[in-house]
């Protein structure tokens, strides 16, 4: 889809302000709604009102994971999508979030790791190990590291290290009852250190998504084309595949499986501002902050007092939106 540059840039400041205005409703919203002007003060000069301890202790850490893994989840959408082929790809096809999933039943059943942080780790060793693992077997096949066989090695390893998950969760109730606090997927009850954690990986992430950016562009060409042009497509792959498993294994270890962002986001970008690589994932990074962000704001007053999980809201918001993509092809075209 063709889209000229003047168009690009008012939608690239609406996105960065739609992203603002998620920022700021998710510092003011929740069972004690906090004036705007009541939040700025207790980001300017924090003191020992309510308000301000709510801000500083809670709404600001929640807020901030939701911006990085926001983010994180919508960028490598972009990649999976452009390195599968596959329109309706999101970060769990090569097998990475089942990855980090195991990395956190292994760090609870066999280390006895019994706080957030402590999964965080695991949950992120698990997710690399899982992408590259998928890489390399993809690598050794016939046809190389295509964008079929990697879809194809992802979802064999998804199902495999799945059913591992769950075999260990049934065996072992203590290990589910921790589990199940952190796989539903959340904002809430993530500490600051959980996100200060995760952020370098995230950040190395996107950077390795700009640098793969051109040759993913190249690449969408077809690989005749691509090889033509003097593109190296093995390093392309790599590079994009790699920032792809950083960015979802980061997240993923600090929020839990949280669906629908990585798959939704870059089709909406896509359809704004066409299929150019920079662009879409300058679009698409406010984008899954606005979006995850949005989610987890609904989530606490839609059934106030109580709240609903991120992961859960992100999940019911997502089957209409894969209804409409289906309804329309041209938007799903990778």
């Amino acid at each position: 889809m063709a889209v000229g540059g003047r168009r690009r840039v008012p939608v690239l400041v609406g996105a960065v302000v739609l992203a603002v205005l998620a920022v700021a409703a998710s510092l003011a919203v929740g069972n004690l709604g906090i004036p705007i002007g009541d939040v700025w003060r207790a980001l300017a000069s924090p003191d020992d009102s309510a308000s301000s301890l709510i801000v500083q202790s809670q709404r600001i850490p929640r807020t901030v994971l939701g911006v990085a893994a926001g983010a994180a989840l919508a960028v490598a959408g972009v990649l999976m999508q452009s390195l599968t082929r596959n329109p309706l790809a999101d970060p769990r096809i090569m097998g990475v979030s089942s990855g980090a999933s195991l990395g956190v039943v292994v760090a609870i059943t066999l280390f006895g790791v019994e706080t957030l942080p402590g999964y965080v780790w695991f949950g992120i060793l698990g997710a690399f190990a899982t992408g590259m693992l998928v890489y390399t077997l993809a690598a050794r096949t016939r046809s190389g590291s295509s964008p079929v066989t990697l879809a194809l090695v992802g979802a064999a390893l998804d199902a495999s290290f799945g059913a591992i998950v769950v075999a260990v969760l049934t065996l072992d109730a203590q290990t589910f009852e921790q589990y199940r606090f952190w796989v539903i997927g959340s904002l809430a009850g993530r500490p600051a250190d959980v996100t200060f954690t995760v952020l370098p990986f995230i950040l190395a992430g996107l950077v390795l998504a700009v640098i793969s950016a051109r040759g993913l562009d190249v690449l969408a060409l077809g690989e005749d084309v691509a090889a033509g042009l003097g593109n190296r497509i093995a390093v392309t792959r790599f590079t994009a595949a790699a920032g792809s498993v950083l960015l979802t294994g980061a997240a993923v270890a600090a929020a839990g499986p949280i669906g629908f962002v990585g798959l939704a986001v870059p089709h909406f970008a896509r359809a704004l501002v066409g299929s150019d690589h920079r662009w879409l994932l300058a679009v698409s990074v406010p984008l899954g902050i606005a979006f995850l962000l949005g989610a987890d704001v609904v989530g606490r007053v839609i059934l106030l007092p109580d709240e609903v999980r991120a992961g859960v809201i992100t999940a019911v918001l997502g089957a209409p939106i894969l209804l409409f993509l289906v309804r329309r092809p041209r938007l799903v075209t990778a």
